[in-house]
């Protein structure tokens, strides 16, 4: 069976009453900045992230370029669309030779070419990612780290919070302690 707390009264913590203490005032004010501070930090570190990533993909997909490159050894599998690793030789767009691993098709034959991406050093890179797939990896990556930055105002409010309530039980006590010596007499 729940207790009755009578009628919920918005914005109880800054309505003057006389039992309201200090410690209560500023518990309100402490609330209200934190879900402020909240709500900010979350929106500015998540946009901010999301930017940054978008900006970084666009520059991958300005930089990297395909480049046709030979496979060294025959790539293992049949000949089809699936795709297995290799070993590759391409030449850079400043003329140095280059080998490494990539993924080929399958099947595919010591000479073939196959499309690589290289980055302007001539670095072997991953295809960069299309417009959509960076919206949406732009999109997650900003929630995740709005999300967590949010976090920090949150803990921190748990925090003063806490030291808010034990001041509240340290009051509690004093006032106890005035007044049980008037309640404690006998009535007889």
């Amino acid at each position: 069976m729940a207790a009755f707390r009578g009628p919920r009264v918005w914005l109880w913590r800054w309505r003057r009453n006389p039992l309201r203490r200090r410690v209560d005032a500023v518990e309100g004010w402490a609330v209200l900045a934190t879900w402020v501070l909240t709500v900010l930090t979350g929106v500015l570190i998540g946009l901010v992230a999301t930017h940054s990533v978008e900006q970084g993909l666009a520059r991958e997909r300005a930089e990297w370029r395909p480049v046709t490159a030979l496979v060294v050894q025959d790539a293992p599998g049949t000949v089809g669309s699936e795709k297995v690793w290799a070993k590759v030789r391409w030449t850079a767009a400043d003329g140095t030779p280059h080998t490494g691993q990539a993924r080929v098709d399958s099947g595919s034959t010591a000479g073939s070419p196959a499309t690589i991406w290289t980055d302007p050093q001539g670095r072997l890179v991953t295809k960069p990612a299309t417009e959509s797939e960076a919206r949406l990896r732009a999109a997650l990556v900003g929630a995740l780290a709005g999300a967590s930055g949010a976090t920090v105002p949150y803990v921190a409010w748990r925090l003063l919070r806490g030291r808010l309530e034990r001041r509240r039980m340290e009051e509690w006590e004093e006032a106890w302690e005035r007044f049980d010596p008037m309640w404690g007499r006998n009535t007889r």
